[in-house]
C-alpha cells in the first residue's frame, strides 16, 4: 500500500472569515456542504455520506482561522485541515485545504474538494 502524501489547495471565497468559519466547525454548517449529516460529541465529528459514516477528531482549532480533523481510521500522519486565509492588503478571503492522498487517489481527492468547495460557495451565496 502506497503512503499518503500531503497536498494543499486554495480557493478564493467571497465571505467574511467569521461567517465562513461557522461552515467549517459547526455541525450545522458542515452538513450544509461537506457531508449529508454531521454529528459532534466530545470533539469527535461523525460525517455521513450516502448512509456511510466516518469519524474524525477535531485536533486543532483557531477561531475564525482554522480547523484540523484527523480521521480515526486513517494513517497516523494523515489529517485534513481547512484554513481561512485573508490578504492583509486586499482583505480577500481564501480557503486553504490541506489533505493527504496516495498517488493513485490524488486526482480524485482534489476533484472531491473542488466539488465540495463549489457547493460551499453556492451555499454561502458567494
Amino acid at each position: 500500500m502506497s503512503e499518503k502524501k500531503k497536498f494543499t489547495l486554495e480557493y478564493e471565497i467571497k465571505s467574511s472569515p467569521r461567517i465562513l468559519y461557522t461552515f467549517l466547525n459547526e455541525a450545522n454548517g458542515l452538513s450544509q456542504w461537506f457531508a449529508d449529516d454531521v454529528n459532534v460529541r466530545d470533539q469527535i465529528y461523525t460525517f455521513t455520506w450516502d448512509g456511510e459514516s466516518q469519524k474524525a477528531k477535531l485536533v486543532a482549532i483557531k477561531e475564525n482561522k482554522l480547523v484540523r480533523f484527523k480521521w480515526l481510521d486513517d494513517e497516523p500522519q494523515a489529517y485534513f485541515e481547512m484554513e481561512i486565509l485573508q490578504d492583509e492588503l486586499t482583505n480577500d478571503v481564501a480557503l486553504g485545504i490541506t489533505d493527504f492522498a496516495t498517488e493513485e487517489t490524488l486526482t480524485e481527492r482534489k476533484q472531491i474538494w473542488d466539488n465540495q468547495i463549489d457547493y460551499l460557495i453556492s451555499v454561502l451565496g458567494a
